[in-house]
């Protein structure tokens, strides 16, 4: 009989209920502090930000919340999405371990990132919110919030990264189609974009300024709220519908557990997406999954940063959180991962980090290509650049099982597809990507501006 490859689940198997971790965790997040005071924060504080609903979220002890229908209602627009089996890959490799990709590409905008863009634009909707402001690397979230806000009748603003707003420029037509209005960052817009203009005219930009940017246009306008794609609580586990879906079809394809799952990391979405749920079964069932986020080596901020309170922007605007960062002040180099580029990780995820929960890994620039090209030719899809670090550690892992002679269920977060990302892949194909070194004095100096708020 034909070898099965790919794993589905009928629209009635959706998820109807996200995983909160935070109900699991080995202890307690450290609170999150404000920008200006660097005290603890109310709910009040954070309101000129966020909707009651998603701050609720953000500190619920609850193991699951209810996904609330109007939402379920969108997701199943493309969700359950498959659980594929890469059979060519393996062959490719001679390996004795069977991969496993859940791929995220299949949403209309092309990568996990709706899977929360829908439920915030939902929370802001029923909050009476008019617009929402936010920022982008790649322009994958931005593409997701902008079709998000049109379903749900909102304004969307977008800040993108000024570097990737010149690379990706198909990814600004994307948002623009949905309606949103598209701002490459730093801009004289902002009295934040302005002060960075003025020390560098030629800034290629951050998540952090693009994140400043955003949130100061949420303060300032009454009609307006900020959107996060990434870092929070609430965003990660409005990703676990990805894992929750992942552990049925392993059942599925009669792997119970894998032995390793694995995602690309900027500030850690898709990778709590589907990992979280698996670090459920480890505390709650006992299961030994090992789970590793993978990060690029011109910003690594899990691998080479600190544990550490910092601003979650460069402006200072957004909350202060203890989290692994290269420090608010860090420009990192212009790589084709934008949605990487983020100088911290989520929370949740570092503490599960620096407490042995999570591993994590960094790569270059051309190893992650090569392994985005072996996989485009042997199972036909494209990947992003950012899915491209977790397909090169996924192919690691198998060779690893190969010399090791193991079999090893490996399972991997296909994020996003790269079809919008081809002048990366131009750059690869004519030998000019550059594999960025770690820029120590950067980082050393971008350090020197975290707050003093003890350890």
């Amino acid at each position: 009989m034909a070898m099965q490859t790919r794993f589905l689940l009928n629209q009635s198997d959706l998820p109807t209920r996200w995983y909160n971790a935070q109900a699991d965790l080995p202890e307690p997040l450290p609170p999150t502090l404000h920008p200006q005071t660097l005290q603890p924060v109310g709910p009040a504080d954070l309101e000129p930000l966020f909707p009651m609903d998603l701050i609720l979220q953000e500190v619920s002890q609850e193991r699951y919340i209810d996904i609330p229908e109007e939402v379920q209602d969108v997701l199943r627009i493309w969700r359950p999405t498959p659980l594929i089996r890469a059979v060519r890959l393996e062959r490719a490799l001679d390996t004795p371990a069977r991969i496993y990709f859940k791929y995220e590409g299949e949403s209309p905008s092309g990568s996990h990132k709706p899977n929360t863009a829908v439920a915030q634009a939902y929370y802001n909707k029923i909050a009476g919110v008019k617009q929402l402001a936010t920022e982008t690397g790649a322009g994958q979230w931005g593409s997701a919030l902008s079709m998000a806000s049109k379903f749900m009748g909102l304004g969307c603003k977008v800040y993108m990264v000024k570097v990737s707003y010149q690379q990706k420029p198909y990814r600004r037509s994307v948002m623009q189609l949905f309606g949103a209005s598209v701002v490459p960052s730093p801009s004289e817009e902002t009295e934040a974009g302005r002060a960075i203009l003025a020390q560098d005219p030629d800034s290629p930009g951050t998540l952090g300024m693009a994140i400043s940017e955003a949130c100061e246009v949420a303060i300032k306008d009454p009609d307006t709220k900020y959107s996060l794609g990434s870092v929070l609580n609430h965003v990660l586990m409005q990703q676990t519908v990805i894992g929750e879906e992942a552990i049925k079809q392993l059942d599925l394809a009669g792997e119970g557990m894998p032995d390793v799952v694995i995602g690309c990391v900027g500030g850690g979405s898709n990778f709590g997406g589907i990992a979280l749920p698996f670090f459920r079964t480890n505390v709650l069932d006992g299961t030994n999954v090992r789970l590793v986020g993978v990060e690029p080596m011109a910003c690594p901020s899990m691998t080479k940063g600190v544990y550490a309170y910092d601003y979650g922007d460069t402006a200072k605007w957004a909350p202060v959180v203890k989290m692994d960062t290269l420090g608010h002040g860090f420009v990192p180099a212009g790589i084709h991962a934008g949605g990487l580029r983020y100088h911290g990780v989520s929370p949740l995820l570092s503490l599960l980090h620096r407490t042995g929960h999570v591993d994590a890994m960094a790569y270059p620039q051309i190893p992650v290509f090569e392994a985005a090209q072996l996989f485009a030719q042997t199972e036909g899809i494209i990947p992003a650049p950012e899915t491209a670090h977790a397909v090169r550690a996924a192919v690691d892992e198998a060779l690893d099982a190969k010399e090791k002679g193991e079999e090893r269920v490996i399972l991997f977060n296909f994020s996003g597809h790269g079809f919008l990302d081809l002048g990366a892949y131009d750059a690869y194909l004519a030998d000019q990507l550059v594999d960025y070194a770690y820029p120590e004095s950067k980082v050393q100096e971008a350090l020197t501006t975290l707050p003093e708020v003890g350890s």
